[in-house]
């Protein structure tokens, strides 16, 4: 395994692998979502996919920290660290998920207003390094919690998972009253504060980390084909720390993990590592960038990420391993919790354990198959898989394990995916941002959601 992939994935696997205890905390005041915990056989398919994402709304909602309003990083504790830790990323698809409830009408656009200008208030006056955030921080204070012994300081790919959501709310809370003109104002603000130019050492390559500690230590150039497209693109977008071409052509697309092109069960990858990797790939850059007719010198990436979902269905059909429960009502490999702590599950690191968020956030590239894998998740394994806050975060039939958990970065983008294959709503927010169109220009990017600049005189 590649080492910027390998970092990440060992990471996780120590830090958030921890005890199983329910963190106990109740909902928002005023503001809880009542679940539906009784399986009703009678939903159709679109009733079906509003209760998925009404129930699964409520880890943002119901479970929000009570003081930042940001998203918690697990349903249970974290490194024993108790209820206070929140993230970034997480945040970030919570934000998203917030703007698909008021367009589904589970809250109102003032619930929601107001939910989003408490977490940007908090972000606002929270711990940052050269504009960007920590990955953790502590939701009552805003205080840095370390990810790892020397990673106490920034993470530039938490914060454009952050920033990727924090961009499309900026689009969506347009109206003139003092609510969403703060959310804006301070959005903006903070956007246009972050550094991302310094990230690269005046190299051409961004480094993940800094700490005010132990500065440069991590060492951690982000390359090859993974889930940190959307890092170069916000880089790229900014009007005052913006990084050029060469950055995102040396360093991003410059690496024996960019470049695939290899045929797996008859189907074409175009980029990454074999079988494609943990199918977070498709999704965590793609809540808010719009894959359909997106291309650059390296891929399509409606094909790359349509054909990455197949090639990840087709393996747990074929089942090599011949584990219980895989196949085409059952499949779906990413990072998640395992019966055995957190691991990155892919077609090469297969450890019997289906998650739930790999099929469910594929909606918009594999519709027919994704619908299969939710009726028999609900109807079949309900009783064993759907609780308050939706599916549980990944279950194991063949070591008879199901999950006493629930992670923001797998919940959200059940939420947000599953809204963009209905109505694209969070690509065309995204994608209507003046600053990503510009950005994706800059790194050659073609798409047709990209306007034609304005030419001044």
């Amino acid at each position: 395994m590649k080492r910027n992939l390998f970092y990440l994935f060992l990471l996780l696997t120590l830090f958030t692998s921890s005890t199983y205890a329910q963190v106990k905390t109740l909902p928002n005041k005023n503001e809880g979502i009542k679940p539906e915990m009784k399986i009703r056989k009678d939903l159709n398919d679109e009733q079906l996919l509003d209760l998925v994402q009404k129930q699964t709304f409520r880890y943002f909602w119901d479970f929000g920290h009570p003081v930042s309003g940001m998203a918690r990083e697990r349903s249970n504790t974290t490194l024993n660290y108790g209820p206070e830790v929140v993230t970034t990323g997480g945040t970030g698809f919570g934000v998203m998920a917030i703007i698909v409830a008021a367009e589904r009408k589970f809250i109102t656009r003032e619930q929601a207003a107001a939910r989003t200008k408490k977490i940007v208030d908090f972000l606002y006056k929270a711990d940052m390094y050269h504009g960007a955030f920590p990955h953790w921080l502590n939701g009552e204070t805003g205080k840095t919690i370390r990810f790892s012994l020397k990673d106490d300081g920034a993470d530039i790919v938490e914060t454009s998972l952050l920033f990727q959501g924090l961009l499309t709310a900026r689009q969506y809370y347009t109206a003139d009253n003092p609510v969403e003109n703060s959310i804006r104002s301070k959005i903006n603000e903070m956007w246009n504060a972050i550094e991302w130019d310094w990230f690269t050492q005046n190299q051409h390559v961004l480094y993940w980390h800094w700490s005010p500690d132990n500065g440069w230590a991590m060492d951690h150039p982000i390359k090859g084909y993974n889930e940190c497209l959307i890092t170069y693109v916000l880089a790229a977008s900014s009007t005052r720390h913006s990084i050029d071409y060469k950055v995102y052509k040396d360093g991003f697309a410059n690496n024996n993990t960019y470049l695939n092109g290899k045929k797996f069960y008859d189907i074409t990858l175009p980029l990454g590592f074999d079988y494609g990797g943990p199918l977070f790939f498709a999704h965590y850059s793609f809540t808010g960038l719009d894959p359909r007719g997106l291309n650059d010198a390296g891929a399509d990436y409606w094909e790359q990420n349509r054909n990455h979902t197949l090639i990840n269905r087709a393996y747990c059909i074929d089942n090599p391993k011949k584990y219980k429960g895989y196949g085409a009502n059952s499949w779906g490999l990413t990072a998640s919790d395992s019966w055995a702590g957190y691991a990155a599950h892919s077609p090469t690191n297969d450890d019997a354990v289906i998650t739930p968020t790999a099929a469910l956030s594929s909606f918009p590239y594999t519709p027919a198959e994704s619908m299969q894998v939710l009726k028999h998740f609900y109807f079949n394994m309900g009783d064993k898989l759907w609780t308050e806050y939706g599916f549980i975060d990944a279950f194991s039939e063949e070591k008879n394990w199901y999950a006493k958990s629930h992670l923001a970065i797998d919940q959200g983008p059940i939420i947000v995916m599953i809204e963009n294959y209905r109505s694209g709503l969070l690509w065309k927010l995204f994608m209507s941002s003046p600053e990503v169109q510009n950005g994706l220009r800059s790194l050659h990017f073609k798409s047709p959601a990209l306007q034609k600049p304005v030419i001044k005189n």
